[in-house]
Protein backbone atom coordinates (compact mmCIF):
# COMPACT_ATOMS: atom_id res chain seq x y z
CA UNK A 1 0.00 0.00 0.00
CA UNK A 2 1.34 3.43 -0.87
CA UNK A 3 0.67 7.00 0.16
CA UNK A 4 0.85 10.23 -1.89
CA UNK A 5 4.16 11.02 -0.20
CA UNK A 6 5.93 7.74 -0.79
CA UNK A 7 5.76 3.97 -0.44
CA UNK A 8 3.82 2.13 2.24
CA UNK A 9 4.95 2.31 5.84
CA UNK A 10 8.70 1.93 6.01
CA UNK A 11 10.35 0.39 9.04
CA UNK A 12 14.01 0.78 8.03
CA UNK A 13 15.55 3.31 5.60
CA UNK A 14 19.20 3.64 4.61
CA UNK A 15 20.78 6.70 2.99
CA UNK A 16 24.16 5.97 1.42
CA UNK A 17 25.85 9.34 1.34
CA UNK A 18 24.20 10.43 4.56
CA UNK A 19 25.08 14.12 4.19
CA UNK A 20 23.80 14.44 0.61
CA UNK A 21 21.48 17.42 0.16
CA UNK A 22 19.32 15.48 -2.28
CA UNK A 23 19.29 12.36 -0.16
CA UNK A 24 18.23 14.30 2.94
CA UNK A 25 15.59 16.13 0.90
CA UNK A 26 14.13 12.79 -0.16
CA UNK A 27 13.96 11.64 3.46
CA UNK A 28 12.28 14.93 4.43
CA UNK A 29 9.70 14.55 1.67
CA UNK A 30 8.76 11.01 2.65
CA UNK A 31 5.92 10.41 5.09
CA UNK A 32 8.07 8.48 7.54
CA UNK A 33 6.48 7.26 10.73
CA UNK A 34 7.93 8.03 14.16
CA UNK A 35 9.04 4.42 14.48
CA UNK A 36 10.87 4.35 11.13
CA UNK A 37 14.54 3.63 11.65
CA UNK A 38 16.65 6.01 9.56
CA UNK A 39 20.30 5.17 8.97
CA UNK A 40 22.69 7.78 7.59
CA UNK A 41 25.85 6.19 6.21
CA UNK A 42 29.01 8.11 5.39
CA UNK A 43 32.59 8.88 6.31
CA UNK A 44 32.29 11.82 8.73
CA UNK A 45 30.41 11.02 11.96
CA UNK A 46 30.09 14.67 12.97
CA UNK A 47 28.60 15.72 9.65
CA UNK A 48 26.26 12.73 9.76
CA UNK A 49 25.09 13.70 13.24
CA UNK A 50 24.49 17.26 12.03
CA UNK A 51 22.55 15.94 9.03
CA UNK A 52 20.43 13.85 11.38
CA UNK A 53 19.58 16.92 13.46
CA UNK A 54 18.48 18.72 10.30
CA UNK A 55 15.87 16.01 9.78
CA UNK A 56 14.40 16.65 13.22
CA UNK A 57 14.18 12.98 14.08
CA UNK A 58 16.36 10.29 15.67
CA UNK A 59 18.80 8.68 13.27
CA UNK A 60 21.45 6.00 13.39
CA UNK A 61 24.89 6.86 12.03
CA UNK A 62 26.96 4.22 10.22
CA UNK A 63 30.50 4.40 8.91
CA UNK A 64 30.61 3.91 5.15
CA UNK A 65 33.11 4.83 2.43
CA UNK A 66 32.04 4.42 -1.20
CA UNK A 67 35.66 3.87 -2.23
CA UNK A 68 36.27 1.00 0.20
CA UNK A 69 34.57 -1.53 -2.06
CA UNK A 70 36.15 -4.51 -0.29
CA UNK A 71 34.13 -3.64 2.81
CA UNK A 72 30.72 -3.22 1.19
CA UNK A 73 29.51 -6.80 1.48
CA UNK A 74 30.43 -6.93 5.17
CA UNK A 75 28.82 -3.52 5.68
CA UNK A 76 25.58 -4.71 4.08
CA UNK A 77 25.63 -7.98 6.03
CA UNK A 78 26.12 -6.10 9.29
CA UNK A 79 23.25 -3.68 8.66
CA UNK A 80 20.94 -6.35 7.31
CA UNK A 81 21.52 -8.47 10.40
CA UNK A 82 19.40 -5.88 12.21
CA UNK A 83 16.79 -5.96 9.47
CA UNK A 84 17.00 -5.60 5.70
CA UNK A 85 16.21 -1.98 4.75
CA UNK A 86 12.87 -1.38 3.05
CA UNK A 87 14.39 1.54 1.17
CA UNK A 88 18.00 2.21 0.17
CA UNK A 89 18.80 5.62 -1.30
CA UNK A 90 22.11 5.72 -3.18
CA UNK A 91 23.10 9.38 -2.99
CA UNK A 92 26.87 9.28 -2.69
CA UNK A 93 28.36 11.61 -5.28
CA UNK A 94 31.35 13.73 -6.19
CA UNK A 95 31.75 16.44 -8.81
CA UNK A 96 35.33 17.34 -9.75
CA UNK A 97 35.92 19.80 -12.57
CA UNK A 98 37.16 18.41 -15.86
CA UNK A 99 40.32 20.52 -15.87
CA UNK A 100 41.32 19.30 -12.40
CA UNK A 101 40.64 15.69 -13.39
CA UNK A 102 42.80 16.08 -16.48
CA UNK A 103 45.67 17.57 -14.49
CA UNK A 104 45.47 14.93 -11.75
CA UNK A 105 44.17 11.62 -13.04
CA UNK A 106 43.88 10.26 -9.50
CA UNK A 107 41.05 12.74 -9.01
CA UNK A 108 39.36 11.27 -12.06
CA UNK A 109 39.72 7.79 -10.54
CA UNK A 110 38.30 9.03 -7.23
CA UNK A 111 35.22 10.38 -9.00
CA UNK A 112 34.73 7.14 -10.92
CA UNK A 113 35.07 5.00 -7.80
CA UNK A 114 32.74 7.23 -5.78
CA UNK A 115 30.06 7.86 -8.41
CA UNK A 116 30.01 4.43 -10.04
CA UNK A 117 32.08 1.55 -8.70
CA UNK A 118 31.10 2.06 -5.07
CA UNK A 119 27.42 2.22 -5.98
CA UNK A 120 27.59 -1.06 -7.86
CA UNK A 121 29.22 -3.04 -5.05
CA UNK A 122 27.02 -1.59 -2.30
CA UNK A 123 23.75 -1.89 -4.22
CA UNK A 124 24.46 -5.45 -5.32
CA UNK A 125 24.98 -6.39 -1.68
CA UNK A 126 21.79 -4.73 -0.43
CA UNK A 127 19.84 -5.73 -3.53
CA UNK A 128 20.56 -9.39 -2.98
CA UNK A 129 19.43 -9.14 0.63
CA UNK A 130 16.20 -7.56 -0.58
CA UNK A 131 15.83 -10.25 -3.26
CA UNK A 132 16.15 -12.98 -0.62
CA UNK A 133 13.44 -11.30 1.48
CA UNK A 134 11.25 -10.65 -1.55
CA UNK A 135 10.73 -6.91 -1.14
CA UNK A 136 12.47 -3.56 -1.07
CA UNK A 137 13.16 -0.41 -3.07
CA UNK A 138 16.44 1.06 -4.28
CA UNK A 139 16.64 4.70 -5.37
CA UNK A 140 19.56 5.52 -7.67
CA UNK A 141 20.49 9.16 -8.34
CA UNK A 142 21.61 9.48 -11.94
CA UNK A 143 21.69 12.77 -13.88
CA UNK A 144 20.82 14.35 -17.20
CA UNK A 145 24.61 14.27 -17.66
CA UNK A 146 24.20 10.53 -18.30
CA UNK A 147 22.30 11.19 -21.53
CA UNK A 148 25.22 12.42 -23.63
CA UNK A 149 28.86 13.17 -22.80
CA UNK A 150 29.84 16.81 -22.89
CA UNK A 151 33.31 18.18 -23.38
CA UNK A 152 33.39 20.18 -20.15
CA UNK A 153 32.46 17.26 -17.87
CA UNK A 154 33.21 14.07 -19.78
CA UNK A 155 34.55 12.19 -16.73
CA UNK A 156 31.61 13.13 -14.49
CA UNK A 157 29.18 12.41 -17.33
CA UNK A 158 30.78 9.03 -17.90
CA UNK A 159 30.32 8.07 -14.24
CA UNK A 160 26.64 8.96 -14.41
CA UNK A 161 26.16 7.19 -17.75
CA UNK A 162 27.72 4.04 -16.30
CA UNK A 163 25.61 4.25 -13.13
CA UNK A 164 22.47 4.85 -15.20
CA UNK A 165 23.19 1.78 -17.33
CA UNK A 166 23.85 -0.37 -14.27
CA UNK A 167 20.61 0.75 -12.61
CA UNK A 168 18.54 -0.07 -15.68
CA UNK A 169 20.16 -3.48 -16.08
CA UNK A 170 19.90 -4.31 -12.39
CA UNK A 171 16.24 -3.27 -12.41
CA UNK A 172 15.65 -5.83 -15.15
CA UNK A 173 17.55 -8.45 -13.15
CA UNK A 174 15.34 -7.82 -10.11
CA UNK A 175 12.07 -7.72 -12.06
CA UNK A 176 9.54 -10.09 -10.58
CA UNK A 177 11.42 -10.51 -7.29
CA UNK A 178 9.51 -7.87 -5.35
CA UNK A 179 12.47 -5.49 -5.43
CA UNK A 180 12.11 -2.22 -7.30
CA UNK A 181 14.78 0.12 -8.64
CA UNK A 182 13.76 3.77 -9.13
CA UNK A 183 16.15 5.69 -11.37
CA UNK A 184 16.22 9.46 -10.78
CA UNK A 185 17.53 11.81 -13.46
CA UNK A 186 17.72 15.39 -12.19
CA UNK A 187 18.95 18.29 -14.23
CA UNK A 188 21.36 20.88 -12.85
CA UNK A 189 20.76 20.89 -9.08
CA UNK A 190 21.46 24.18 -7.32
CA UNK A 191 23.30 23.25 -4.14
CA UNK A 192 26.65 22.66 -2.46
CA UNK A 193 28.00 20.46 -5.23
CA UNK A 194 27.37 23.07 -7.93
CA UNK A 195 28.19 26.16 -5.88
CA UNK A 196 29.81 28.83 -8.05
CA UNK A 197 28.55 27.29 -11.31
CA UNK A 198 26.05 29.03 -13.59
CA UNK A 199 22.72 27.15 -13.50
CA UNK A 200 21.81 25.28 -16.67
CA UNK A 201 18.35 25.45 -18.31
CA UNK A 202 15.65 23.67 -16.28
CA UNK A 203 17.75 23.84 -13.14
CA UNK A 204 16.19 22.39 -10.00
CA UNK A 205 16.77 22.21 -6.25
CA UNK A 206 17.34 19.39 -3.75
CA UNK A 207 13.88 20.03 -2.29
CA UNK A 208 12.20 19.70 -5.68
CA UNK A 209 14.06 16.45 -6.34
CA UNK A 210 13.01 15.15 -2.92
CA UNK A 211 9.33 15.85 -3.56
CA UNK A 212 9.47 14.30 -7.04
CA UNK A 213 11.14 11.15 -5.76
CA UNK A 214 8.66 10.79 -2.88
CA UNK A 215 5.79 11.03 -5.36
CA UNK A 216 7.42 8.55 -7.73
CA UNK A 217 7.89 6.06 -4.90
CA UNK A 218 4.14 6.13 -4.46
CA UNK A 219 3.68 5.04 -8.09
CA UNK A 220 5.18 2.43 -10.38
CA UNK A 221 7.29 4.34 -12.92
CA UNK A 222 10.88 3.09 -13.22
CA UNK A 223 12.36 6.52 -14.06
CA UNK A 224 11.66 10.04 -12.82
CA UNK A 225 13.02 13.20 -14.48
CA UNK A 226 13.33 16.35 -12.39
CA UNK A 227 11.88 18.62 -13.61
CA UNK A 228 9.60 16.53 -15.83
CA UNK A 229 10.17 18.62 -19.03
CA UNK A 230 13.81 17.57 -18.86
CA UNK A 231 12.83 14.28 -20.50
CA UNK A 232 11.94 16.14 -23.70
CA UNK A 233 15.14 18.15 -23.65
CA UNK A 234 17.17 14.97 -23.18
CA UNK A 235 15.48 13.40 -26.20
CA UNK A 236 16.45 16.42 -28.32
CA UNK A 237 20.04 16.27 -27.03
CA UNK A 238 20.41 12.75 -28.41
CA UNK A 239 19.39 13.91 -31.89
CA UNK A 240 21.87 16.75 -32.30
CA UNK A 241 24.58 15.76 -34.83
CA UNK A 242 27.93 15.29 -33.17
CA UNK A 243 29.79 17.96 -35.21
CA UNK A 244 27.18 20.51 -34.13
CA UNK A 245 27.14 19.22 -30.56
CA UNK A 246 30.90 19.64 -30.41
CA UNK A 247 30.67 23.33 -31.31
CA UNK A 248 27.92 24.11 -28.80
CA UNK A 249 28.80 25.70 -25.48
CA UNK A 250 28.00 22.71 -23.37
Amino acid sequence: MSTPNGPGRLSRVLLLGGTSEIGLAILSALDLGPDTEVILAGRDPQRLEAAGKSLGRPVEVAGYDAMETDSHQAFADRLCAGGVPDLVIAATGLLIGQERAERDVRLAATMIETNFTGHVTALLAFGEAMRSRGSGTIVVLSSVAAVRPRRFNSVYGATKAALDAFARGYADSLHGTGVRVLLVRPGFVIGRMTEGMAPAPLATTPGAVGVAVARALGGSKPVVWVPAPLAGLAAVMKLIPRPLWRTMKN
